[in-house]
């Protein structure tokens, strides 16, 4: 339990920003890796990383 002590909590932000940051940079990625073959689906992923970025600052930054 010495990871979770209370004076040391910078491991956990660190995985709370990745949380958050992550998946919309892969996603968006991906969106622009797929974009000159598939126009409609790089929409879609640009549209998904825009969204999980949005929730996932509203949530998880509340929680930070």
């Amino acid at each position: 339990m010495t990871a979770l002590e209370v004076g040391n909590l910078g491991g956990i932000v660190a995985f709370f920003v990745a949380i958050m940051v992550g998946p919309p940079i892969l996603l968006t990625i991906g969106g622009f890796a797929v974009k000159k073959n598939h126009p409609k689906t790089a929409k879609v992923l640009f549209i998904l990383g825009a969204v999980y970025l949005l929730i996932g600052l509203g949530i998880c930054g509340g929680l930070l």
